[in-house]
């Protein structure tokens, strides 16, 4: 893959360096976009390999951004990869709606960060998004 550029819209810096730690040292650029504009923006810009999303960033709409990005020719194919609390089984449903590539619980997020990124990298824009999480607090089948 000659792109590695991740846009990661995010503003929660927990995320964005948990993001940083696993991905950089595998040879991906990062840039960052704080609101949807952003993202809209920069993805179509910058054709990157992929989109992270932070469904839960109450300052950035990630609903709106997805609709951007699914709306733009110049980004709807760029896979997206995007985590919410496991809890919120009405967001994961509308993530899916919107055309997310896959969605994951913020601690699955967090275990396998570079394994997803590389996961949702690979699959070209193909739909690989899971069940909305399981009721009992596993955050859906998703187990490595």
């Amino acid at each position: 893959m000659d792109n590695k550029t991740i846009l990661i819209g995010v503003n929660d810096v927990f995320f964005y360096t948990k993001l940083r730690d696993a991905l950089k040292p595998q040879g991906y650029a990062l840039e960052k976009a704080r609101t949807h504009g952003e993202v809209a923006d920069k993805a179509g810009a910058l054709r990157p390999a992929a989109v992270v999303l932070n469904i839960n960033d109450e300052g950035l709409d990630a609903f709106k951004a997805l609709e951007a990005l699914k709306s733009d020719a110049r980004s709807k194919s760029i896979p997206i990869l995007a985590f919410a609390n496991h809890e919120e089984v009405d967001n994961w449903k509308r993530a899916q709606q919107l055309g997310v590539t896959k969605i994951v619980s913020r601690n699955e997020f967090s275990s396998r960060t570079l394994q997803l990124v590389q996961e949702v990298v690979g699959t070209g824009g193909a739909r690989s998004a899971g069940p909305p999480p399981a009721s009992d607090g596993t955050g859906g089948a998703h187990s490595p």
